[in-house]
């Protein structure tokens, strides 16, 4: 009994989702809107690497830099504890802050600290990129998410090939930053300054203008869910079953 409370509540939760969002475009654009945090998220993943560029670009110290950056974290995270908010962003950019403090102290270069960062958007940009090759777009699983089915809408040519289209303009600000920061880090000297502002330009800003490209493109659509298959009312005659003397007879 308590297993079918618990299946019937989901499901109850799912279907005023889809209520709520009843077109594949408007649950694209909402979970995308999650996804990075509103505004608030995608400052809070921005202000660690200013505060380590800019402490670095001061004092040319590794340790100090590294002090002000994952300080500024902490700071955020404590600010979400008292407000009682999620601190899963808070927390993301905590982690990525502390993976580039490693890097930057473990070789004692300061432009180490945006090469982990470098890779994960080569990474991701691959994932994304194999997604679309084999038409598992990485953005179809947003919409599985909505509907309770993590595989259902590929069955639905169109919702793929919207979905290959927004997994393209998601991968686009990663592979963009690869191509621009790799050969920075590359390049002899000193080069924490060009990366620290290559990477603050082309974070949260890039970010957006790839979010409101993806909004554009989904403005333009109303597609809605496929609606579930209508079961018999309850009380109606079933259909008699056909057993194998009467197929014969026919």
């Amino acid at each position: 009994m308590e297993d079918e409370r618990v299946r019937v509540a989901e499901a109850s939760g799912r279907a005023a989702e889809e209520r709520a969002h009843d077109t594949v475009e408007a649950a694209v654009r909402a979970q995308l809107t999650k996804a990075l945090g509103g505004v608030r998220g995608m400052v809070e993943a921005a202000v660690p690497t200013i505060g380590f560029t800019v402490a670095y670009l001061v004092t040319k110290e590794v340790k100090t830099a590294v002090i002000v950056g994952v300080g500024a974290s902490v700071l955020l995270l404590a600010l979400r504890l008292v407000q009682r908010s999620s601190p899963q962003f808070v927390l993301n950019s905590l982690v990525g802050i502390a993976v580039a403090a490693f890097f930057a102290l473990r070789s004692g270069n300061a432009e180490d600290a945006f090469l982990p960062g470098i890779i994960y958007n080569a990474a991701y940009a691959a994932g994304m990129l194999l997604s679309i090759v084999v038409r598992w777009p990485l953005v179809g699983f947003i919409i599985g998410s909505v509907t309770g089915d993590p595989t259902a809408w590929r069955s639905d040519p169109g919702i793929v090939r919207l979905c290959s289209r927004l997994t393209w303009l998601l991968m686009a600000p990663c592979l963009l930053r690869v191509v621009v920061q790799y050969p920075i880090w590359l390049s002899a000297g000193d080069q924490s300054g060009p990366l620290g502002i290559a990477k603050i330009a082309m974070g949260w800003p890039l970010q957006v203008a790839s979010l409101a490209l993806m909004v554009a493109l989904l403005a333009r659509g109303r597609t809605p869910f496929a609606a579930p298959a209508a079961e018999p009312a309850a009380g109606s005659a079933a259909e008699p079953a056909v057993g194998p003397e009467e197929d014969a007879a026919t």
